[in-house]
């Protein structure tokens, strides 16, 4: 006869999983600034795809276990949710980086590394407040989350500071539309990120 202890200790591989997709997220954006901060060679594409494809395996794996598994450490709703917002954050970057490297000879002495920096740092975020759902603490989760909203905060001021640049007329029309599409994207990751910070921290209010 099996112990509750056991039967509820069988739902914590999702901890892991989510944390496995975090991390994957979290790679896919290092990757990125990497390739940012290292203009100096043409872009290479397979880092991304690696992520994607980690990204992928995982959601699959997540959603095998949601279907195999009597009992999930968390809300089935709530795995589902987060899940979902991970696998969005490599998706958008490789976006980014698919677009780049088709437009890299177009975007000479546009410095994409601060905003990438800043996508890297919210992705981390992101993976604490995944391994903090283990703890459920909430004062260390809303921490992280002030953090993370700070961090789109700042991103925000420095789209606005772009948007001045190009309505200043420091570009030409080609580079203009680039600049703005390629920054864009950035955002969106971050806000990707953001989201996934979200359904994290409400799961942590859930529960505590």
């Amino acid at each position: 006869m099996f112990s509750l202890q056991t039967i509820f200790g069988k739902g914590n591989q999702f901890f892991g999983l989510l944390e496995d997709a975090a991390v994957a997220a979290a790679d896919s954006t290092t990757a990125l600034h990497t390739m940012l901060r290292e203009n100096d060679r043409p872009p290479a594409l397979d880092a991304f795809r690696l992520a994607r494809q980690r990204e992928r395996v995982i959601a699959d794996k997540i959603n095998e276990e949601l279907i195999n598994s009597f009992v999930t450490a968390l809300e089935r709703e709530d795995i589902e949710a987060l899940s979902y917002a991970l696998v969005r954050i490599p998706k958008q970057v490789e976006r980014f980086a698919e677009r780049y490297a088709l437009a890299v000879h177009l975007l000479d002495g546009i410095d994409f590394a601060q905003r990438a920096a800043m996508l890297e740092r919210a992705a981390n975020v992101v993976v604490e407040m995944v391994r903090q759902l283990r703890r459920m603490k909430i004062e260390e989760m809303k921490i992280l989350n002030d953090r993370l909203r700070s961090i789109e905060s700042e991103a925000d001021r420095l789209m606005l500071e772009l948007y001045r640049d190009i309505y200043a007329g420091h570009f030409d029309g080609k580079q203009m539309f680039l600049i703005k599409e390629f920054f864009e994207i950035l955002e969106k990751a971050i806000d990707r990120c953001r989201e996934a910070g979200v359904v994290a921290y409400q799961i942590v209010l859930k529960n505590s």
